[in-house]
């Protein structure tokens, strides 16, 4: 009989781990990473899990620089379950109550790559017929070709020139892989028409339609929500610089299940259409500064910016230029995942206003960076679609893409 005691208390001491370690893990998706609190308040905040907060000792606030260039404060406090449990330990940023000016007008982002970016390699046909693939096995997709026998490679036409220039000769190129600069050796090989060639596909810029998130007054802005990457290697671009330019929607592919579908446009590169540089391109995002065009912008009302803490599930809405006229259309937040795990998918919503449903299916390539509503505030921005459902998209929380480090 004792044996068979000890056996089920084995069993509920089991299940009560599980789920024990469930909750755990539930909470600690449940709960923000981060909270913001204006200075000079006290934390007055109710999360939706019964869990209590706790300033951790000696834990005085730390000064912290935004891409913004603000220099907040910030202190670490740890989540209890039940009060006895730790299980989060999460980040309290002390804010001023910031608000910013909403975009949702379509942008032309245009970057050039820092050097010559490889997307692949090739076979070369020689003179008498035979192949040839000189750069195979030695440059992959993804390097950037910084410079070719100690002269610096800045875009594709220096790279074709050197390597005619040397002829049959072995090229010591200086490449960046993965942030690692290196150097490797490739013997060019002349093609059927007599041109020197190392067997590479390559690429130094790139260019897209995408959606500003907000500006302020000082013209500094952030967009998109995720990075510009290169669609053939499926990394963020390393760029040398970039620039935002006026664009103009002309036509709409619709989303349907297995094809997200996209904006098309045309990206007017005149100066007078320059709106600004892109300084930095982030995994969440891109940033830079409006200079003088700025006033050619449509002038988005003024959000205060809602953090994470605060946003609800429900009814919410985001705004969309690609008509030619900024207006808001209606969505519903399915979930929030504070856990951090994925910056760019904090915010899962579904399309609900026919209008957009009627002439896009959802969310499409293009409409990242979309701003997100609700309450009055601005809460995120869009970043990605389903692409087995385009009603369904995901968001980045404004708190994130607006103080991100540099």
């Amino acid at each position: 009989m004792d044996r068979y005691k000890s056996f089920f208390r084995g069993i509920a001491y089991a299940g009560y781990c599980i789920v024990f370690l469930f909750a755990v893990y539930t909470f600690e998706k449940s709960i923000p990473d981060q909270i913001y609190v204006k200075a000079g308040e006290a934390i007055d905040y109710r999360f939706q899990v019964p869990v209590t907060m706790e300033i951790q000792e000696d834990n005085s606030p730390v000064a912290k620089s935004t891409n913004n260039a603000n220099v907040r404060q910030s202190y670490i406090v740890t989540c209890r379950l039940f009060g006895i449990f730790p299980v989060k330990d999460i980040e309290v940023v002390l804010v001023d109550g910031d608000a910013v000016y909403a975009g949702g007008m379509p942008i032309g982002i245009y970057v050039k790559t820092r050097g010559v970016l490889v997307i692949g390699t090739s076979e070369v046909e020689r003179p008498d017929g035979s192949e040839a693939a000189p750069a195979e096995n030695i440059l992959k997709a993804g390097d950037y070709i910084l410079s070719v026998n100690g002269e610096k490679v800045a875009e594709k036409e220096d790279l074709q020139r050197l390597v005619q220039q040397n002829g049959a000769e072995k090229e010591i190129l200086k490449i960046n892989r993965k942030g690692e600069e290196v150097e490797v050796g490739v013997t060019p090989v002349q093609n059927k028409n007599g041109t020197y060639m190392l067997g590479a596909w390559v690429r130094d810029d790139l260019a897209g339609i995408g959606t500003l998130t907000y500006y302020k007054e000082d013209g500094t802005y952030g967009a998109l929500g995720h990075a510009v990457s290169d669609g053939d290697v499926g990394e963020r671009i390393q760029m040398s610089e970039g620039y935002v330019y006026n664009a103009q929607i002309i036509g709409v592919k619709k989303g349907q299940k297995g094809n997200p579908g996209e904006l098309s446009g045309m990206i007017r590169y005149q100066s007078a259409d320059c709106l600004g540089t892109i300084e930095e391109n982030t995994d969440i995002g891109i940033y830079g500064k409006l200079d003088g065009n700025i006033a050619a912008l449509p002038r988005g009302d003024y959000y205060n910016i809602c953090y994470k803490q605060d946003i609800k599930q429900g009814p919410a809405t985001i705004i969309c230029g690609f008509t030619g006229e900024k207006k808001e259309y209606a969505i519903e937040i399915e979930s929030l995942d504070y856990s951090g795990r994925e910056a760019n998918k904090g915010i899962l919503f579904r399309v609900t206003d026919e209008q957009l449903l009627d002439m896009t299916g959802g969310i499409v390539q293009g409409m990242s960076g979309s701003p997100i509503l609700q309450d009055g505030k601005i809460i995120g921005a869009v970043t990605h679609v389903f692409v087995s459902d385009s009603s369904m998209g995901y968001g980045i929380f404004i708190c994130l893409l607006y103080t991100s480090p540099s």
